[in-house]
This record gives C-alpha cells, sequence and structure tokens, in this order.
C-alpha cells in the first residue's frame, strides 16, 4: 500500500512520533526520522532500519526555518521526492494563565503552530501528485485545559491549517489531514494514578489509548484509500469528546 514512498516524520524520537514512524516502515515506506533530540532520534532510525526499510536520521529544530531548510535539503538529495509528511511534533508544558510568560507562549505556538507552517511550505514544493500530509493536532483543539491555553491555542490553530491547506494544495492532487489524539500513554504525558483514573472516567472505551492507535489512523490518511479526504481532522480519543 506504501510501499517505497518516502515519509517524514517529526517529532519521531519517542512517543506518538516513534510510534508512527515504525507503523508507516511496516507498510513499506522509507522514513526520514526527524526529532529535535539526536539521541532519541538515532534509537527510532535503529530500530526502523530492521524493518528492510531505507532510513536516514536528521535532527532538526522544526521551529527555525534555517532547519526546517536543511532538513528539506538533506531529504531531497537522498530521497529525491517525498510522499508522505507527518507533522507530529509539539511540546505541552503547563502553566497556569496568570503566570504564563510571552516566551511560555511563544515555544509552544512556534513548536506546534509554526512548525508546521514552515515544514509544509518546505516539502510541498517536492511533493508530487498524490502526496499526504498529515498533522497531529488533539482534543485539545475541540476542548479546554486549564493550565495549557497555549496549548490548546495552538492546536486549535492547526485545524484551521489543515483547512486552508487542503484547499490551496488541492489542485495538486495532495491531501491535507489531521488526527486529533486524546489520551495516549507516551513517556510525555506520564501522570499519577488519581489523574489517570479520573481520565478514565471520561473515556467511554474505559481505556488509555497508545501511539499504536494514532499511527495507525495516519497509516490510513497517508495511503491511496484516503485520495478522497482532505481538510479533515478525525478525532482518536476512545469516544472522550462525545460527553
Amino acid at each position: 500500500m506504501l510501499k517505497n514512498k518516502t515519509a517524514i516524520v517529526t517529532g519521531a524520537g519517542q512517543g506518538i512520533g516513534k510510534g508512527i514512524a515504525v507503523a508507516l516502515a511496516k507498510e513499506g515506506c522509507n522514513i526520514v526520522v526527524s526529532d529535535i533530540n539526536q539521541e532519541t532520534c538515532d534509537q527510532t532510525f535503529a530500530e526502523i532500519t530492521k524493518l528492510g526499510v531505507q532510513s536516514i536520521a536528521v535532527k532538526c529544530d522544526v521551529s527555525k526555518k534555517t532547519e526546517v531548510n536543511n532538513l528539506s535539503k538533506v531529504v531531497a538529495e537522498k530521497f529525491n521526492k517525498i510522499d508522505i509528511l507527518v507533522n507530529n511534533a509539539g511540546i505541552f508544558p503547563f502553566v497556569p494563565f496568570a503566570k504564563m510568560t510571552e516566551a511560555d507562549w511563544d515555544k509552544v505556538l512556534n513548536i506546534n503552530l509554526k512548525s508546521m507552517f514552515l515544514t509544509s511550505q518546505a516539502i510541498s514544493l517536492n511533493m508530487p501528485e498524490g502526496g499526504k500530509i498529515v498533522n497531529i493536532s488533539s482534543v485539545a483543539s475541540f476542548i479546554g485545559f486549564e493550565g495549557l491555553v497555549h496549548y490548546c491555542a495552538s492546536k486549535s490553530g492547526v485545524n484551521g491549517l489543515v483547512r486552508a491547506l487542503a484547499l490551496e494544495l488541492a489542485p495538486r492532487k495532495i491531501n491535507v489531514n489531521a488526527v486529533a489524539p486524546g489520551a495516549i500513554e507516551t513517556p510525555g504525558a506520564k501522570s499519577d494514578e488519581k489523574t489517570k483514573q479520573q481520565t478514565l472516567m471520561m473515556i467511554p472505551q474505559k481505556r488509555m489509548g497508545k501511539p499504536e492507535d494514532i499511527a495507525n489512523t495516519v497509516v490510513f490518511l497517508a495511503s491511496d484509500k484516503s485520495d478522497y479526504i482532505t481538510g479533515q481532522v478525525i478525532v482518536v480519543d476512545g469516544g472522550w469528546t462525545l460527553r
């Protein structure tokens, strides 16, 4: 289904990003593992190379245009074209609104939203007809969370970016969609048992999501089975936002 296609996954060093990179590799994709952390980037790269596909690891701060341009250049030299871009890199530091600084706000908006503008612009220039851009949004784009005003704003912005960019790239037959995860068990989302149980009470399916749950949805959106879907945000949350 995706054999011999090439995909870039940002924030692929751990958690959801790593799960997406591995899932795409299992489908036959060549993978560009991108992360701001070189060590975790290399670890994911090592795991993917065992799956028999071509892969490279590129350290990149996706909130910086110079580094994104370098990522695009390196990938173009190695693979000639990029079929799939998965914008996964993101952070969610809890800060009470009254204590939130301009630096706090800028950091989250730059990494979570500006990065998707930069990567999508740079990579889409080298994307053939039938290309796919998949952005990782969040249920926080639909519901509010205390201490995450900047994060909720950034993810709401992702949804708007997806709809507008889908219109602009439709003439080139490039699809743009998003996946909005709910509560997913990842290294960056650890919580105490009490908080976990409170979260589970909100989820109709009574379980936390796994990186594979998000990865499977991304694989679908990256495949030709989603050719007639663009500008959409698919919520993957076990039913949390239905309440």
